[in-house]
């Protein structure tokens, strides 16, 4: 899937010199003239390029409004005044970068790239919690409670006696966990544990 850098800017002429320098590149851009266009806008994979001083949403409510619907997309922010305090408060919000108005077309484009390079990895990342919940899904009742007893780091008898099983059924069970779970020990189970918030 080909990553879209969205540029959300008031100015129609700063979108069309960030949308033309990133064309002249190589990278697929969207254009929106505030903050509400892009959110009402279908989602696509990629970064998010954003003035922060906009009428109505400007980019720090943008940031927040990402984080409350868990969108991922790096932000990188564009600001024409030097507030240090909107950039502190920008990068304690999740920013990936902040990027003072004049600025040098490369410097743009490394940050671009490594916005890209941290999508990339959120994708992978979210792609493999999406596949170990799907496998702790097809577990029965009795086999998830298994493995978060597991993962506790009981014993079988101890989970025998936790669950009013015998400690042959809670093996039974436990080998069924192994197996669907694709762990290949009990370390690999408890990281599969914590990467689904268990």
């Amino acid at each position: 899937m080909t990553a879209t850098i969205a540029i959300i800017d008031d100015e129609p002429s700063v979108r069309d010199a960030i949308s033309m320098l990133l064309a002249a590149h190589g990278y697929a851009t969207s254009c929106y003239e505030s903050a509400d266009a892009f959110l009402s806008a279908p989602f696509a994979e990629g970064c998010i390029v954003s003035d922060i001083r906009m009428p109505e949403t400007s980019g720090i409510d943008l940031l927040k409004t990402l984080q409350a619907n868990r969108d991922r997309r790096p932000v990188i922010l564009l600001t024409g005044h030097g507030d240090v305090e909107l950039a502190v408060q920008a990068i304690k919000l999740g920013a990936q970068d902040f990027i003072e108005k004049p600025f040098k077309k490369e410097r743009l484009l490394d940050s671009i790239r490594s916005a890209l390079a941290v999508s990339e990895k959120t994708q992978l990342q979210q792609a493999e919690i999406e596949a170990l919940q799907e496998r702790f899904e097809s577990l029965s009742e009795r086999q998830r409670d298994t493995m978060r007893l597991l993962i506790k780091g009981l014993s079988n008898k101890e989970i025998a006696l936790q669950l009013g099983i015998s400690p042959r059924t809670v093996e039974i069970h436990r080998t069924w966990v192994m197996s669907k779970m694709s762990a290949k020990t009990i370390v690999d189970l408890v990281r599969m544990g914590m990467a689904l918030g268990l």
